[in-house]
This record gives C-alpha cells, structure tokens and sequence, in this order.
C-alpha cells in the first residue's frame, strides 16, 4: 500500500468527514501536500511525526494574546474544535483580554475605582462570557504565558519561542496586533519616567509614575493619546499632550470637532503643545517578516478570508492588511472591533463551510473623562468613512454631530454623547450610504433633528 493511502487509510478511522489546510510531514514531503491539518495531532500520536513538541495541542495554534486571540478561542469553542486542538501562544502573563481597558478605567487612580483583572478578559467587552485562566482550562485549549516566539519554519510547520520550545502547528493563526513606537535611546527612550503602553505590565508601570509625579506629558495625539491624557487628570496632575499634527486625531476628526475636543481638554487642564515628533505603533510582524507584507499600509498581507499565501497560516486584528470590501481598498485597522470581527471571521471560515469575504464597516470609538467625579464624561461613535464635505450639528453642549458627505452620498458620520438608539442609526447610515441633501442636513437645529434627516434618507 502506498504512503498515502496507509496514512489514509490510518486517519479515517477516527476522524470526521469535513477537513481543513494541508499539514506538513517529515516522512512524506508529497504526502504533505494532501493530507488535511486534522490529521496532524492524530497522525502524530500514531507515530508518523518523531519530533518532540513542547504543546500538546498542535491542530491550531494561536499567536497572540489580545483581543482577537480570546475572541478566536471563543469561536473555536462555538463550533467544538477547541478541547484538545487549540493552544494560545502569548508574551504576556495574562490570558487574553480587552486591551481599551488600558488606556481608560485601568489608569484610574485607586479612589477612582479602576478596572482590574480579572474584570475585563476576553469576551465581556463584547458582550459574551468572562475568560478566566481557569476557562481556558475547561475547555481544554493550552495556554503557553510569557514566552514569545521568535522563530517560525513555515516549510516544517514548527515555531521557536524565546525558551527554546519547539512547537508544531497545523493552522497558525498571527494575532499579534501592534508594538508601541519607541523613542531612540540617545535621545532618552529608555530613561526612568518614560513609558510606552500596550499591555498590563506597561500600564502598571504607568500608574505606580503617576502615583509619585506631579506632571505628565503625553506623547501623540490620537484617541489613545486623548485617553491617557484624560485619565491623568483624574489624578490632578499638570498634564501636556505633545503632537506633530495640527489639532488632536487628525486622521479622524475634522478641524472643527478637534477644536472643540482640544478646548475641553483646556477646561479639564490639559494644555497643547505640538512639534514635529513621530509616535505611535506599528504592526508586531516579529519572525513572520518573511510572508507576504503589504509594504504601503504595513502588516501581513490577507485576503478576505484573512488566509496569507502560505497555507495554513491566518493573521487577524491590527497586524493584518486586508481588503476593506465597503470601500474596495486594502486597509490595515488598530481597533477592538475589528479585533474581534476578524478573529470571529477567520475562525469560521477555518472551521466550516463560510466563504464570504470578511466585510467590514469601519468603526471607531472612544470613552473618556468616566471616573467618579468628573464634571463631563466624553463618548463619541463614528462609523463608516471620513471623505469628502462635511456639515457639522450641534454645540458640543454635549452633543454634537459630523457627517461626511461625497457625490452627495452620506459616508460617514461621528456623534458625541448620543443615545443608545441614536448610536445604533450610525452603522445603518454609513452602510447604506443614502443620498442626503446637505443643505437641509446643515440647516438643522439640533443632533436630533439631523439624524431623523439622515434616518428619512434611508427610506427615500
């Protein structure tokens, strides 16, 4: 009997009809290219695979331990694929959790009840269950902590970490998401008092800072920047935000909105100052540098399944460049949503017989000023995308509304302080893209009233 039809005949005993990717093989390198990645943990157990693994699980492995890695596990539970297959690869010490936290609750001072773990694993900030340690546990998927990979043999399906384990995959998926940008050491990066935020130990590092400082100055004035800065004045200190932009969250906010944003902060204490600096993230490719990347927007280049060209790998969440369907342009999104919606996706279609592409409506969103005591707390929704014209409602009085107008099709559109049913219109308003007419949209007297405008377009 041939090779393959003994390692055929082998599998089919115990393995279910529906299979996956191809699986690597050191006995057979043409056997590789038929046998499905099911086979793997099986296969090896049988003896066909002599190598010693560190992971136990081998049939999918995750790297990353964010968002979109606890949403992936969830999904691989959904569907019954996760006892016994899944292991989760991560730097950190923590099973996956909601990263925003971060940069919101978790930098509140201690009077100011701050959130803490385990209050905010994965998936409660999308409205599913709380992913303990002890969860990952019974549903028998492996969790590695604290050791990084570093090394990746794609042809042998193998990855090293940072303690010199050797792990074995069937699917990979990359979840590693973004490395904070740092400054160069000559110019005082790495001196005491400078932090960089991206994970729990970073954020810890922060607030055992902010409890001994008197001043703060935040580098980079995007929504992260805008929610550390907000949470330092929870703790009374003279706080300054420094950016290379000419107003707060440029790529984002018009110049109107970043002013009124820009004078509550002043209201709060914050003052501004902005230099030509760089700051940032970027995406964490680690070893993976040798798959495809898209070199213009960064990140491992996917398709809409999230597949990279080498079989059997994924990479999902801020590291990923995929194809924005809505907008038929490649993209690469540093948000929670997109965290989750793509882990979700990419699993699925992994998993089943789902092979729609990954249609995403961009999203994003930020909650300040929250803690106890705060005279104002900030919420602003927006969805879809920020091109062409613009008419801005509202005073900021808290309300206020922008929507992006093009070929007089409504595209995109932000709302601060809106109702719950108000924020639920934006994603039916940006996905449908209905025909508006600005004129009457500018002329009215209230948020209220110009999304009933925008509402009536949808029907018309």
């Amino acid at each position: 009997m041939s090779p393959v039809r003994r390692a055929m005949a082998l599998a089919s005993t115990t393995l279910p009809a529906k299979t996956g990717l191809s699986l690597w093989c050191p006995t057979s390198p043409s056997l590789a290219r038929r046998l499905p990645v099911r086979f793997s943990s099986r296969i090896a157990s049988r003896g066909l695979v002599t190598a010693s693994f560190a992971n136990e699980n081998r049939e999918f492995v995750i790297i990353g331990g964010g968002n979109a890695a606890g949403y992936a596990a969830r999904t691989f539970v959904e569907n019954g694929m996760a006892d016994g297959r899944l292991c989760i690869v991560t730097k950190e010490a923590y099973a996956p959790y909601e990263r925003p936290a971060l940069t919101k609750a978790y930098l509140f001072p201690p009077e100011k009840k701050p959130a803490r773990l385990p209050g905010f694993h994965t998936c409660v900030g999308g409205g599913g269950e709380r992913q303990t340690p002890d969860w990952y546990k019974e549903k028998g998927i492996e969790m590695i902590y604290e050791d990084p990979v570093t090394g990746a043999d794609f042809e042998k399906q193998t990855l090293t970490t940072n303690t010199g384990k050797q792990l074995k995959y069937g699917s990979l998926i990359i979840a590693t998401g973004c490395t904070a940008s740092r400054f160069p050491d000559k110019i005082g990066g790495n001196l005491p008092g400078v932090h960089y935020i991206r994970e729990v130990a970073d954020a810890d590092s922060l607030i055992s800072s902010l409890g001994k400082s008197k001043k703060v100055v935040i580098v980079g004035g995007g929504y992260i920047g805008m929610e550390v800065a907000a949470a330092a004045v929870a703790w009374n200190l003279d706080t300054t935000i420094v950016f290379p932009e000419d107003q707060l969250l440029q790529r984002l906010f018009t110049p109107s909105l970043a002013q009124r944003y820009e004078e509550l902060y002043r209201q709060n204490g914050v003052k501004f100052v902005k230099v030509v600096i760089g700051i940032g993230a970027k995406p964490a490719i680690g070893p993976f540098e040798t798959l495809s990347m898209n070199k213009s927007i960064g990140g491992i280049q996917v398709d809409g399944l999230f597949r990279t060209s080498t079989p059997g790998i994924f990479a999902i969440g801020d590291v990923a460049a995929f194809p924005l369907k809505i907008y038929d342009r490649m993209t690469r999104v540093e948000h929670v949503d997109h965290a989750r919606r793509s882990a979700q996706h990419c699993v699925k279609s992994l998993l089943t017989a789902h092979t729609d592409t990954y249609d995403y409506l961009p999203y994003f969103y930020s909650r300040v000023f929250e803690y106890e005591g705060s005279s104002r707390k900030v919420w602003w929704q927006f969805y879809g995308d920020n091109v062409g014209e613009t008419v801005e409602v509202g005073n900021f009085d808290p309300k206020i509304a922008t929507f992006w107008i093009d070929s007089g099709r409504l595209k995109g559109v932000l709302v601060e302080s809106g109702s719950p049913e108000e924020f639920q219109l934006l994603p039916k308003l940006a996905r449908s893209q209905p025909i508006v007419d600005k004129a009457k949209l500018a002329s009215a007297s209230s948020v209220e009233e110009a999304l009933e405008i925008a509402q009536a377009a949808l029907q018309s």
